[in-house]
Order: C-alpha cells, then structure tokens, then sequence
C-alpha cells in the first residue's frame, strides 16, 4: 500500500519504553476512483519526531541502541494466523484488503492489540506495486501470487519495463517491500517455484534481459518503499525471500546490485529530515549475509538455519540483528519454546543490539496465544549484566 494525501497516512504505531502504545492512522478513499490518499510527511510532522517512535525500543535497537527490553514484532504478524483477521477476510480478496485503508488498518492493529508487540507492521503484500502499475497478479488462496502473463524471455522483459514505475498511485504504505530478485523469481515463473529455476536460468541465459528486468523492479521497489516512509514508516525490511536460492557469486553479480538501488530513494529522504532504519531479510541466506549487509543497511534480519552469534561473524560489520527463532517451535511444548527464545536472546548479544523476530513468517495455524506468549517471554528477558557489549 503506498499513497500522498492530504492529512491521512496509514496507521504508524510504536511502543515506547513506557509501554505506551502510539498511534497514527491517516487514510481515507478517493470517492471518484477508490484509491487511498495519504499525505506525505514533513520531516517534523513525521512520527519518528512527531510522535516520537525514534524513542521507541524498535528504533532504538535498529539504531544500534540496546533497550533493556528487547524488542519483539513478527513477520506476518498480521494475517491468517489470527482468527478475528479471518472472520473480517471472510469476503473479498487480498489485494482488496491491501488497497482499503479501513481494512488494512484495522488488521495492521490486530497484532498489537493481542501479542504487544513492539511495533506494526503495515498490512500488504510485496506484489502490491506490481498490480498499481497495471501488471495482472492475484494472491490465489493456498497459493500465492499468480501472474496472468508471466515474462520469459528479452521481449516481454521488454515490454513490461517500458511501464514507468511512477505511475504507482499514492496510496497508503506498508514498512516493507519486496526486493527484485524476489519480485523477479515470481514474475519469470508466473507464480510461487520450489527452485526459481526460470529466474535463476535467466540470469545465465539472457544476462542483459534480466539486467533490465531488476532495474526496472528496482525503481518499481524503491519508489514504494520511499512512498512508505514518507506515509509514516518509522523503519523498513527489503524482504529477498528467495535469495538463499543463489549461489553466492551470482548474488553478488546479477543481484545485489538491484537491491541496493532499491533502497537509494529511501535514502534520498535523508536530505529532507526523513532518516528510517533499514533491515535487510532473506530465508536461507546465511552463506551471503556478509554480502546483504554491505549495501548500508541498519540491520540484518537472519532466518532460522544460522545462530545469531555465528550471523555476526559472517556480516563482519556492527550491525543490528534481527530473528530468528524457528517458526517450527511455535508448535513445541512451551518449556521448550521458552528456552528456544532464550537461547536466540542470548546469541543476539553478540551484536551491537537485537530485534527479536521469527527466522520466517507466522505460519497459518499458529496458535494466537503462542505469540501472544512468546512476546511475553522476550519481554520479561533481561540480559545477564556480565554480558553486557
């Protein structure tokens, strides 16, 4: 969701240290054409100083600080693992939820009002830029993203990249966004692959046809993520779900460097006061996290496969981590959740500072209150005072 209006953004929300929960929820629909307006936030009007999130323990953390709680929020924490988001999903698409600032609000707060996490995550989904500007995607049920006309070869990469990028609509956003490969990996197969072999083939076959396909979803990526912060995000994740399908060299060649564009208009912010964390994620990256980090990100998000403390090693720079409890112990007994979560806390103190998250999304038939438990557990942790950076 992504948007410019005049007083409306989508729902920004932070916890402080004090545990006051702080929220701003500006959108509201076009009447003549049904998109979602938000305004675009001065520097002083943005809730980082306006309603001061930099204070917040998220920010803090992905700035390097170390609150003495530590911070807590989930992937996917919004969604299907909650039952009031299905009875409000019981009608409608996906995309219609993403594109109602009504419904996106309410189930971006759904998460907080039930786990008390530390912060929300706007509710969309990383194909929402591609469908603004005019590619023909659903989210089918038990699926995924599907592409009506998926693109293959030079001429239909061709085609599509003529499709200026910023002819995305201002419409309310979510602090995320998808990177290119991600995007790329989807539109090559036309849908969800167990190996991206298309797009991984792609690369070696037509290597300048995919150079311009991720420069293209660059510009597409960035300019949503920009549009994001300026709604309000107080921080944002460049989500490269499918990167840990690369071998190293061919992510640093013919991947990276799309990624790190796609960040270059959120930096851009910087000159006019709007300076956000940026968290950089990936699922099975751990042989490329050195690689992640190097494109100034605050913070590296690290699935479940590799130990926080061995993360630090492998990025090499003083970096915020984030994860990366196995989403498979939300289905453990608790006594052995509990030392799961304590044991990633521990090995986070390894960095400058830790954001506790899962090492990948909430899966659909988690048990709510296991979430709202495990927030509990993270919470009333404290490191040990030897332990201390």
């Amino acid at each position: 969701m992504g948007g410019e209006a005049d007083e409306h953004a989508g729902p920004v929300v932070s916890r402080t240290e004090g545990n006051e929960v702080s929220i701003t929820i500006n959108a509201h629909s076009s009447p003549s054409h049904g998109s979602i307006i938000i305004a675009s936030a001065t520097a002083a009007a943005h809730p980082l100083t306006a309603h001061g999130t930099s204070a917040s323990r998220l920010v803090r953390a992905l700035r390097g600080d170390r609150p003495e709680i530590t911070p807590v929020w989930f992937m996917r924490q919004a969604g299907r693992s909650l039952p009031e988001y299905r009875a409000l999903r019981a009608t409608g698409t996906m995309l219609d939820a993403c594109l109602s600032p009504e419904l996106a609000s309410e189930i971006t707060m759904q998460p907080v009002r039930r786990h008390g996490v530390d912060a929300a995550v706007f509710f969309s989904d990383i194909i929402v830029p591609l469908h603004l500007v005019g590619v023909e995607v659903e989210i089918a049920a038990g699926r995924g993203p599907v592409f009506r006309n998926p693109v293959r070869t030079a001429g239909e990469i061709a085609a599509l990249v003529r499709i200026d990028p910023a002819l995305v609509e201002p419409l309310p956003l979510i602090g995320f966004a998808g990177a290119p490969f991600t995007l790329a990996a989807y539109l090559v197969e036309g849908g969800p692959s167990k190996d991206h072999l298309g797009a991984r083939s792609l690369i070696h076959s037509d290597p300048a046809a995919w150079a311009d396909l991720t420069a293209w979803l660059a510009e597409v990526t960035g300019r949503f993520l920009a549009l994001q912060v300026r709604a309000g995000a107080s921080a944002a994740q460049l989500f490269d779900s499918w990167a840990g399908a690369l071998a190293p060299a061919d992510y640093r060649r013919a991947v990276l460097p799309a990624s790190a564009a796609a960040l270059e208009p959120v930096r851009a912010l910087r000159g006019e006061g709007l300076d956000v964390p940026l968290i950089h994620f990936g699922v099975g990256t751990g042989e490329i996290l050195a690689d992640m980090a190097s494109i100034g990100v605050d913070a590296i998000g690290v699935d479940y496969r590799v130990d926080l403390d061995d993360a630090v090693t492998r990025i090499g720079r003083d970096l915020t981590v984030q994860g990366n409890l196995d989403p498979a112990l939300l289905f453990a007994p608790e006594d052995v959740r509990r030392r799961a979560a304590h044991a990633a806390l521990a090995s986070g103190l390894a960095a400058r500072a830790h954001v506790f998250n899962l090492g990948h999304g909430v899966p659909m038939n988690t048990d709510p209150t296991v979430l709202t438990d495990l927030v509990r557990t993270v919470h009333d942790w404290r490191a040990p005072a030897e332990s201390a950076r």
